[in-house]
């Protein structure tokens, strides 16, 4: 079963409505051993499908159909290879990031924002200006457990690289190896949402979404409600700040503003926008912002209505729950790194972040089909997606090693406005709209505030 398919399963929705969605999939130009890209093509679809079954719903026409153009998806999903600044590129990986070989096999370790390479170096007692062949000296006569013990101590994200045996064994994927792909559930009940009249490229027209996330796949759900019509807020601590490139990279139809919510004042702010609020989108460790009520069912109980989207690295179970994660660093723990290497026995990557792209999707998809929800039958809504159930998802793709299948050439379909070149959007319905409205703006330079 394709993950449409099971995206599709996991919402509840009609298998047989399928039949409006083309299958492109095989088409999409990305190389690798696993099929990511027919699995990021499935993601969107599910996402683009969502939105013209909302569309349909709020318009009161029949549902339009979704064909995606590979080369739109394969852009969307390596967006990092093709973003400029002012014409220059940019270096997505820092210089500790990466694949470390150590005594007994491989380490994953991230360290691209600065307090993660803080923690490295800390975990480790480095100097500052540590290179790469410091690092490795540092850590290859070590077992690579050791390692990673030693940086998550630390606050530093790291992981023991694994085959996908040695993971099926592990008691996180045994937790999350039933759950479905997307995990939609009732916070509530309530009463039906009234929401205005819209247009069909619209669906999410008069839909506000606070949005608390970071890095890729919360940003990349929130950029697609904003591709729909939704007025998407993203909101950082000023303490963290986000890196540059990779802000305007994902923050296309949005805008930014900077709360701190152990201030006072920031904090009124926030609740202000809370209290209006239709969705609210987090990507932090499990559990890490219910101290100030933003727990699900805290959302809930004060905001009744509201509809809760959830993405995390580990899922919300098991043992490495409320572990830091990334992309990369599931890849690497969970087989995938293993199945792309070269056969050497050293690990590889995906052609794109695969797992962040795939998530940011679903839950755009399960965000707009909790919309439609709300409007047919009330309700608070979850809606759940974790890296390490996709990358179990992906694993099942697994096939008997060969060659890594060649990419076919393709011109990336980008856009460059305000001196940033990045993707132009690769979720589509017929009649919905072709590209976001509004460019990327600087971290942290909106108003938090609601559009008029």
């Amino acid at each position: 079963m394709s993950l449409l398919d099971t995206a599709w399963q996991s919402l509840g929705e009609d298998a047989a409505a399928l039949a409006l969605v083309r299958d492109n999939g095989t088409l999409v130009p990305l190389s690798g051993t696993l099929p990511s890209g027919r699995f990021v093509h499935d993601a969107i679809a599910a996402a683009s499908f969502s939105a013209s079954l909302l569309a349909a719903r709020r318009v009161g026409c029949a549902v339009p159909s979704v064909e995606l153009g590979a080369a739109k998806v394969a852009t969307a999903v390596t967006s990092d290879k093709h973003f400029r600044l002012d014409g220059a590129p940019i270096a997505a990986w820092a210089e500790l990031s990466g694949f470390w070989p150590c005594r007994d096999g491989w380490v994953r370790i991230h360290a691209n924002y600065p307090h993660h390479r803080s923690a490295l170096l800390s975990a480790f007692q480095l100097a500052d200006d540590t290179s790469a062949d410091d690092f490795m000296l540092a850590v290859h006569p070590m077992l690579a457990a050791d390692v990673e013990s030693k940086m998550v101590a630390a606050g530093g994200v790291a992981t023991v690289v694994r085959t996908p045996e040695q993971w099926a064994e592990h008691p996180q994927a045994q937790a999350l190896a039933d759950l479905p792909v997307i995990t939609m559930s009732s916070l509530g009940n309530t009463e039906t949402a009234q929401f205005d009249t819209t247009t069909i490229d619209a669906p999410l027209a008069g839909v506000r979404v606070l949005d608390l996330t970071r890095v890729i796949a919360g940003p990349v759900a929130s950029r697609t409600l904003a591709l729909w019509g939704a007025d998407v807020v993203r909101i950082d601590n000023p303490r963290l700040p986000e890196i540059g490139w990779q802000h305007l990279d994902t923050g296309a139809g949005k805008r930014s503003a900077l709360l701190d919510l152990d201030d006072a004042n920031d904090r009124a702010t926030f609740e202000k926008l809370l209290a209006t609020a239709d969705v609210v989108l987090t990507a932090y460790r499990p559990g890490a912002l219910d101290k100030f009520g933003l727990s699900p069912a805290a959302l809930a109980e004060r905001r009744p209505g509201i509809i809760v989207g959830r993405l995390s690295a580990w899922g919300t179970v098991g043992p490495l729950a409320e572990r830091r994660g990334f992309d990369s660093i599931v890849q690497a723990a969970t087989g995938i790194a293993m199945v792309e290497g070269d056969g050497s026995g050293a690990p590889g990557v995906l052609p794109a972040q695969a797992l962040d792209h795939a998530a940011g999707y679903l839950l755009a998809a399960g965000i707009t089909t909790a919309v439609r929800r709300r409007i047919d039958a009330g309700h608070s809504w979850l809606v759940e997606v974790s890296l390490a159930r996709l990358a179990t998802e992906l694993l099942r793709e697994r096939r008997p090693r060969h060659a890594p299948a060649a990419s076919a050439g393709f011109a990336p379909t980008v856009m460059t406005r305000n001196g940033v070149t990045s993707a132009v959007a690769a979720a589509h319905y017929d009649g919905g709209p072709s590209n976001f409205l509004a460019p990327a703006v600087e971290w942290g330079s909106s108003k938090p505030e609601w559009l008029s």
